[in-house]
């Protein structure tokens, strides 16, 4: 079985106690004030663990793998799904990371990464607390992958990005009013458990097979460390591998990385089967999402393997001959 390469367990109280998060946009402070206002009582503990890139497994259920997808309306909800059969689930949010572990938290941007720590100020406190500790804070290390699980975190806010338009760079231009009528303090908080992976930014007019196994051990990588930190923490008497995990993502690397909608889509889909995934849920935002994502479930069922087992090479050779190209930067 294979082991965290970093794994540490804090104290939600001591960790803003000791590492509080560092804001140096006033937007940010803003929405932290109202989130924590003072009196706020910090609770409950936080599990981190930092995963080295694993190997993926020598074949890959192609018809398997688009059962497992379902399409989420809109942004994350954070929502409890029941799991197929009617049993609860343990419930993953992937965080569309930069290489340098929730680098930007504190300043004006607020892309994907950004808005989840600012609903999650927890994160930003771990960041503090890693860089103290001496440790990297990364998820690509070497050129190699490695991404990170937070456990156990807090939701103390919600910000309405799609009525108020605040999204990526419009989040720093914006009013301090439009900052307040956007954001909501959740009371009491919910809790989030987030796999914070970096996808590759995006290089040639088309991807290579190395950039298409880069992806897919990426996200295999991280998937299955989330099917691990399920089955390892869950409560008795629960057997271990009955526990039944759904993995929350959508359009991961395609905003200011360039990623191509429909294959980082797909190669979502395949690493949720490789890794054991019950479910994978991909938000789609629009009209548009929706169609990329239908194609991408499509492409793996149907097209490049005709819904059957296939060997893990011959997959990435399949879906590198199709030409995907990269797109470009959303500038956020």
């Amino acid at each position: 079985m294979s082991e965290a390469i970093e794994r540490l367990v804090f104290e939600t109280r001591e960790l803003f106690r000791d590492h509080p998060p560092i804001l140096s946009h006033p937007h940010k402070q803003l929405v932290f004030a109202i989130a924590c206002p003072p009196g706020t009582v910090q609770a409950g503990r936080i599990a981190y663990t930092r995963w080295a890139v694993m190997p993926l497994p020598e074949r890959c259920d192609t018809a398997s793998a688009a059962r497992c997808m379902q399409e989420g309306k809109g942004y994350y909800d954070y929502a409890a799904h029941a799991a197929p059969g009617g049993d609860g689930a343990v419930e993953w949010h992937v965080n569309f990371a930069d290489p340098h572990l929730f680098a930007g938290y504190g300043s004006g941007l607020f892309a994907q990464d950004e808005l989840q720590v600012a609903e999650h100020p927890a994160l930003g406190a771990l960041r503090e607390a890693l860089l103290a500790e001496g440790l990297p804070a990364v998820t690509v290390e070497q050129g190699q992958p490695t991404p990170v699980l937070v456990m156990g975190v807090e939701r103390r806010c919600r910000v309405d990005t799609v009525h108020s338009r605040l999204y990526g760079n419009a989040f720093a231009r914006a009013t301090p009013a439009a900052i307040r009528t956007a954001t909501v303090a959740i009371t009491p908080p919910t809790i989030s458990n987030v796999i914070a992976m970096a996808a590759p930014v995006g290089g040639a007019v088309r991807y290579s097979a190395d950039d298409i196994e880069y992806v897919l051990r990426t996200a295999f990588t991280g998937f299955h460390a989330a099917v691990l930190e399920s089955q390892r923490l869950a409560p008795a008497p629960a057997p271990a591998p009955g526990v039944r995990v759904v993995v929350h993502s959508g359009f991961w690397g395609c905003g200011a990385f360039g990623g191509n909608r429909i294959l980082m889509s797909a190669l979502q889909i395949l690493a949720a089967e490789m890794a054991g995934v019950e479910r994978l849920v991909l938000h789609t935002l629009d009209e548009a999402g929706s169609g990329a994502v239908t194609t991408a479930r499509r492409l793996v069922g149907e097209q490049i393997a005709r819904g059957e087992t296939i060997e893990t090479r011959e997959l990435i050779r399949r879906l590198t001959a199709l030409g995907f190209e990269w797109g470009e930067s959303d500038g956020n």
